[in-house]
């Protein structure tokens, strides 16, 4: 499995001319070593020799879970670089632009002699965007309980009940289900809140006739789940109602017309479309969706600007959503795996307006 990971970075090592690459992005880190802890480097020749760096506070973790690289403790983690770098006679060497200080890079490239830094602005985290089998299943894993938990919990959302009470008690929920944690801070936006696309809990009270947009994740061994509902309390405006049918109609163009091989941005558009067809256009700021998996939000960006292809494998939000200031929005959101002939949708809570 690792070795098929490492061999998606030939083109970076082709394409730099790269003896090595200096990694320091954890969930990469992660994704090609199997170390699961919060502090590392990993320094991957192009023949994928690997040496897996931490300090004394790591190393018997990284021992247990670091697979097919050399651990190497260290006292300072620049000078152990270096002495690697030469040692091996590296002459160019990539690293991740986003990841490490400038003073990182400057104090790197200060005790070099031969060797190049190139920084790879083409993000390598690009790599993860497409899953395998053993990353699907975990994804799908986390989906199921983070569905099961909203379904078990959602009859607590009632009149006089505020958004933050309501986000711990989902919380609870996955963490009652064995999840680690959740993936984000919870938005649960009520009323007019719901016009903020990233509400987060608040001590609002929920009340009657009112639309709640609850966006919700868990996090488990890793792997994130991404999902949003919005739920009606009572009986809601007419106007609301309106909203959500037009949201949700989007949401089942755009994952109906997920296929391997189309643009993000033409998927995008499927959506966009709808929405501006109903008289809603100015109101859906954000892009459709974005891929899940290690963290929260990972390539590919399903917005109007995405000129990635969709490819097998890939795991990305549908989250398309109206957003009046002074009113109130709707947001629906699914996480789905593309496969050779579509989609499978791996979030499993009903998209049908609940009254509550």
């Amino acid at each position: 499995m690792l070795i098929a990971r490492r061999a998606k970075l030939e083109r970076f090592f082709t394409s730099h001319n790269l003896d090595a690459i200096l990694f320091s992005s954890l969930s990469t880190i992660r994704y090609l070593s199997g170390f699961t802890g919060s502090e590392g480097s990993l320094l991957m020749t192009r023949d994928l020799r690997c040496w897996f760096l931490c300090d004394s506070r790591y190393t018997d973790q990284a021992t247990l879970e670091v697979v097919d690289a050399e651990v190497r403790q260290f006292s300072e983690k620049l000078a152990t670089v270096k002495e690697l770098i030469n040692d091996f006679r590296m002459l160019r060497v990539g690293f991740e632009e986003t990841y490490m200080t400038v003073a990182a890079f400057n104090a790197l490239s200060a005790t070099l002699d031969r060797c190049e830094l190139i920084s790879l602005n083409e993000n390598l985290d690009q790599i993860r965007s497409t899953k395998d089998q053993d990353e699907i299943d975990r994804l799908s894993l986390v989906a199921r309980l983070a569905s099961g938990a909203l379904l078990e919990t959602i009859g607590k959302l009632k009149p006089g009940i505020s958004e933050a009470t309501f986000a711990c008690e989902l919380e609870f929920e996955m963490r009652r289900r064995g999840a680690d944690g959740r993936a984000f801070d919870f938005i649960v936006a009520s009323g007019e809140r719901g016009a903020m696309p990233h509400g987060r809990a608040s001590n609002r009270e929920i009340r009657s006739g009112e639309l709640v947009t609850i966006d919700f994740g868990a996090l488990m061994n890793g792997y994130h789940s991404d999902e949003t509902v919005t739920v009606a309390i009572g009986r809601p405006d007419p106007r609301a109602i309106e909203m959500h049918s037009v949201v949700r109609e989007a949401h089942d163009r755009a994952i109906a017309a997920v296929r391997p091989g189309m643009a993000c941005k033409d998927l995008d558009a499927v959506a966009r479309d709808y929405i501006r067809e109903c008289g809603y256009g100015e109101f859906f700021g954000h892009g459709l969706g974005h891929g899940v998996g290690l963290e929260i939000h990972e390539k590919p960006t399903i917005s109007p600007r995405g000129d990635t292809l969709i490819e097998e494998g890939m795991v990305f939000t549908i989250e398309p959503g109206i957003y009046i200031p002074g009113f109130g929005g709707v947001r629906i959101e699914d996480t789905v795996v593309v496969q050779a002939d579509g989609c499978r949708v791996l979030t499993q809570v009903p998209k049908e307006l609940m009254y509550l």
